[in-house]
């Protein structure tokens, strides 16, 4: 198969240091529209995907996200946001970054070219076949991740990946791609802005469709999210208000005495 890396095609403007404050974010905007568009094509890859995981979550597994750079610290980002809205451990769903937790927020010299340390992180959580993995590179091309897959599909681990380049080596070692072809970025080669963006949108379709399906969300409320602020305590006493048609006072009492949405709910309804 023919391999054609747009994300590193050269971008359609020219001279962007000669655009002004207006006409740089308009532009920037024009090819931001573009993204979601692309993101609804792989519709039927994210539903592949998206079964499996759930497959794997109601059996006992994890999910895993690897990645390098910008596609590093997305999965980090989705998967630190999914135990706080979702009442979930922070086992079930984590991001692993090529350098490590360094570089979350330092790059890292190299770190993306190892062909080993991706599976010797992954063997730091004693990954086995119950979990799922999935790549993200938005070249398509990062050894780190390549070389991760390739040694999880010799454990008989199911693999996926989110990239931005149609037919890439990642694509062809995972079992269930993702492609989402944004095309060549505002700043040529920067994968952080449409490729993020598309990145970010996918992972966000993941765990959020998986987690509903699993059970974590009742109506369009997040029933289980944790309580640690005065703003989610306040929507969950909103949230008891409408389910229970019970008055404010009532919701507080509730909410302080079960700490958590759902368990109130169920509480109540049991006692009356």
């Amino acid at each position: 198969m023919s391999f054609t890396k747009t994300t590193e095609q050269d971008s359609k403007y020219n001279h962007l240091e000669q655009m002004n404050t207006s006409e740089l974010l308009t532009n920037i905007n024009n090819e931001d529209k573009t993204v979601a568009f692309s993101v609804e094509k792989a519709i039927p890859q994210i539903t592949k995907l998206t079964n499996q995981i759930v497959d794997k979550l109601k059996n006992g597994g994890r999910l895993f996200y690897l990645g390098a750079g910008t596609s590093g610290r997305l999965g980090i980002l989705d998967a630190s946001e999914c135990p706080p809205t979702f009442g979930i451990s922070h086992e079930l769903v984590l991001g692993l970054i090529a350098g490590g937790d360094t570089a979350i927020r330092k790059a890292v010299e190299n770190a993306e070219d190892s062909k080993i340390q991706g599976w010797l992180d992954l063997k730091e959580y004693k990954i086995t076949n119950k979990d799922i993995v999935i790549g993200i590179a938005a070249s398509g091309t990062t050894p780190y991740v390549i070389s991760a897959l390739e040694r999880c599909n010799e454990h008989q681990i199911i693999t996926g990946c989110i990239t931005c380049n149609k037919n890439s080596p990642l694509a062809i070692v995972s079992k269930f791609p993702i492609e989402v072809v944004v095309g060549p970025e505002f700043v040529t080669g920067s994968s952080r802005m449409k490729a993020g963006t598309a990145q970010k949108m996918v992972l966000n379709m993941l765990t959020t469709s998986s987690l509903i399906l699993l059970g974590k969300i009742k109506g369009n409320k997040m029933i289980d999210m944790q309580l640690s602020n005065d703003k989610l305590v306040n929507r969950g006493v909103l949230m008891l208000v409408n389910e229970l048609q019970i008055d404010q006072k009532t919701a507080i009492e509730l909410l302080k005495k079960y700490k958590n949405v759902r368990t109130a709910i169920t509480n109540y309804q049991n006692e009356h």
